[in-house]
């Protein structure tokens, strides 16, 4: 799909934007990157009054996004109210265990894109779980990142990180629509309205 395609969207999700892999000597390859495009999307889906959930996962012990710490923190600041939320999580798809499911039906939310860390685990996990609740995805390329995969004696060698995004997006089939820029990504107000602000 071309940018000059892109229906609006009325929500956006960002995938676990938290310091441990955004920032510092551990941060994902693209961390530049991915943090610029996000910034943008939220930006203009403020503007246009679309819903913004912000997805926060909570690590086990002794990880880097053990709640509490430093690294489990999100990295972008948030405008808590009735259109901006923190969902927290502990499974790499958004929608388990969380109230992610009934903000976006409150809010009349049919379609959303997607954006954040890491590609292969909790965005395309979340991106699948929302196709399978009958939502559409956009889902921008520039607009999410992972690290390299390490090389595995006998299996293969290192997987750089581009190209583990790059098949984690073809993982998600024919139904999520992959955009090459997030910048043309257009937002919209969803139709209900979300009496709870986080």
């Amino acid at each position: 799909m071309t940018d000059a395609q892109i229906r609006p969207v009325q929500a956006l999700l960002i995938v676990d934007v938290q310091s441990a892999f955004v920032s510092g000597a551990d941060a994902v390859p693209d961390a530049a990157r991915v943090l610029d495009r996000t910034r943008d999307l939220l930006a203009r889906a403020r503007a246009a009054g679309a819903l913004v959930v912000h997805l926060q996962n909570d690590g086990g012990a002794g990880t880097v996004d053990e709640p509490g710490t430093a690294g489990w923190e999100l990295h972008l600041p948030v405008t808590p109210g009735p259109r901006e939320h923190v969902v927290r999580k502990t499974e790499d798809d958004g929608f388990f265990d969380t109230p992610l499911d009934a903000l976006l039906d409150d809010a009349g939310v049919t379609e959303l894109t997607v954006c954040g860390v890491l590609s292969e685990m909790c965005v395309a996990a979340t991106a699948r779980a929302a196709l399978e609740r009958g939502h559409r995805v956009v889902l921008p390329h520039d607009a999410h990142a992972t690290y390299d995969i390490p090389a595995a004696p006998g299996i293969s060698d290192t997987v750089p990180h581009a190209m583990s995004s790059r098949a984690a997006e073809w993982a998600l089939g024919d139904e999520v629509e992959i955009v090459p820029h997030a910048a043309a990504v257009p937002f919209t107000a969803p139709t209900g309205t979300v009496n709870q602000a986080s």
